[in-house]
């Protein structure tokens, strides 16, 4: 792998000096790392990359109009597993390939998504922040054992989420545009039109990629058939929930709660929105456990040194 000079761009990887030891000693020409910490704008991404024969990418935006500036790169090795921020049809266009693995990071975002449904059906979240502030309230939610779960996007962390969901017995309802009825009727769940799940559900959780059929799939018209106590969950992409809808329904008690990992902009510029009590945000760490961190790191490394050895 003499020549091949490679670079990344994602900050996790580039802190995580476990996968930084692994990449150095895989064989490339050169290696850069991010170690600035820095969320690249376009220009400075071109720049980052001009050089480069391959890149290690996590969520940077990778359309025509930059990899035309980058007639060098060849190989895209993506860190985690959406490729909704690559241009699919421009890489293939320009004979680059495209690397990645789906479902290396399941467990870290189900669990998430697990644990936004138990903080904000017990009141832990707005129990702690009220304590915080001196109030004393004895509120303690209710239990999500036997509820009804609505599960939007059937994958590999959708997948998960219904494995850990087992043991508290919920009436789990699920929607995706895959025919999987064998998998649903080996595991008891029912499945239902979008509308007929968020009618139903007490807690609704998201497991899409953005596309133009998820962009804003959660709207103020889904909000509003949702049931006053409904909680609803975005650990996937920024844009699948329009936040401005859902903040107006939290404010108006429309819904009881909300929990969001992902933002249409990142980080979040609406100061509002996050102030909201029973809303859960998150700086999109879904993906970020220590864990998933050095899985998805050793996934990108392993798929680019194996192209490399075969072409």
């Amino acid at each position: 792998m003499k020549g091949i000079k490679v670079a990344v761009t994602t900050v996790a990887f580039s802190k995580n000096e476990q996968l930084v030891n692994q990449l150095n000693q895989s064989g490339f020409e050169s290696i850069k790392t991010n170690t600035a910490g820095k969320r690249f704008e376009r220009d400075e991404l071109i720049d980052y990359l001009s050089d480069c024969d391959a890149a290690i990418v996590g969520l940077d935006k990778i359309d025509d109009e930059l990899l035309k500036m980058l007639p060098k790169l060849k190989v895209i090795s993506k860190y985690g597993v959406g490729l909704d921020n690559i241009d699919l049809k421009s890489c293939e266009s320009r004979d680059i390939t495209v690397l990645h693995t789906q479902g290396v990071n399941r467990r870290s975002v189900s669990e998430m998504a697990l644990g936004f449904m138990i903080c904000l059906s017990r009141n832990l979240y707005t129990g702690s922040n009220e304590l915080k502030l001196g109030l004393w309230n004895k509120n303690g939610g209710q239990q999500i054992s036997g509820k009804t779960i609505g599960i939007i996007g059937v994958g590999n962390i959708g997948k998960d989420l219904i494995a850990l969901l087992k043991p508290f017995n919920c009436t789990i309802l699920v929607n995706d545009i895959i025919d999987q009825a064998d998998y649903y009727a080996e595991n008891n769940l029912e499945e239902v039109s979008k509308s007929e799940l968020i009618r139903r559900s007490d807690i609704i959780s998201i497991h899409t990629p953005l596309t133009e059929e998820t962009m804003y799939l959660i709207n103020k018209d889904r909000l509003a058939e949702m049931k006053p106590s409904a909680i609803v969950i975005n650990t996937a992409r920024g844009g699948i929930i329009n936040q401005n809808d859902l903040k107006n329904a939290l404010k108006n008690k429309l819904i009881a709660g909300a929990a969001i990992d992902a933002y249409e902009t990142e980080p979040p510029e609406d100061s509002d929105l996050l102030a909201i009590p029973n809303l859960m945000n998150t700086p999109h760490i879904g993906g970020n456990a220590r864990e998933a961190v050095i899985a998805m790191g050793h996934s990108a490394i392993d798929n680019l040194t194996k192209f490399y050895r075969k072409n």
